[in-house]
């Protein structure tokens, strides 16, 4: 029985190459582990915590190393972990089943495409995509509108914060938030098929 592996994937901020490969469940749990760009110039590192993982990923986006603590059953079983750059919005790193990652990087180099254009041509607007961050804007306030926003501790109160390529909302009682993508085509698609959204806040406590 073939051992069970995890693909890999981030964009490497030095030669601006995507950087996807595959490490199986044992490696990425047994101990500490790196992997680095073929270039030689950067590196994403994995240093096990016990239960929890932290993984160190260079960042194209801001050009700075970006730092988060997982799960290690999020790491070894998840369908697709996305880690962000808090400066874009984007995500910045991708682990996973082989077939999501290799479709999240196909988005990333995408987008990456279109703000190294942008930078060329000087026509870098307010967003990535300003006709799906506007849409995306849109369907979160009909959403709104029927009741569909709530948080897991139990508010109905919320607030937008409104990013480059993505839109945090926001509980106004436990500060809780939740990011919704909002730079290409496919995540304004994904968020029409939502009937409701759930801030992944504390659960109501009843005493």
């Amino acid at each position: 029985m073939p051992e069970e592996t995890r693909s890999i994937g981030f964009i490497c901020p030095v030669c601006g190459q995507p950087v996807i490969a595959a490490r199986t469940a044992f490696q990425l749990a047994v101990g500490d582990s790196v992997l680095p760009c073929p270039c030689g110039k950067s590196e994403l590192r994995f240093t096990q915590l016990g239960d929890r993982c932290e993984v160190t990923v260079p960042c194209l986006l801001c050009a700075r190393d970006h730092t988060a603590v997982c799960s290690n059953d999020a790491l070894l079983r998840q369908k697709l972990l996305a880690l962000s750059c808090p400066t874009s919005g984007l995500g910045c790193c991708f682990i996973g089943e082989e077939a999501p990652v290799f479709e999240a990087m196909e988005k990333l180099e995408q987008a990456v495409d279109k703000l190294r254009m942008d930078d060329q041509t000087d026509s870098r607007g307010t967003f990535l995509n300003e006709v799906v961050m506007a849409e995306v804007l849109a369907e979160l306030r009909d959403i709104a509108a029927r009741g569909g926003v709530r948080c897991g501790c139990g508010s109905t109160d919320y607030g937008v914060k409104v990013g480059y390529a993505s839109v945090d909302v926001v509980c106004a009682r436990c500060g809780s938030a939740l990011r919704l993508p909002a730079a290409a085509p496919d995540d304004l698609t994904g968020l029409c098929a939502r009937y409701t959204i759930t801030i992944p806040g504390k659960k109501e406590h009843n005493p």
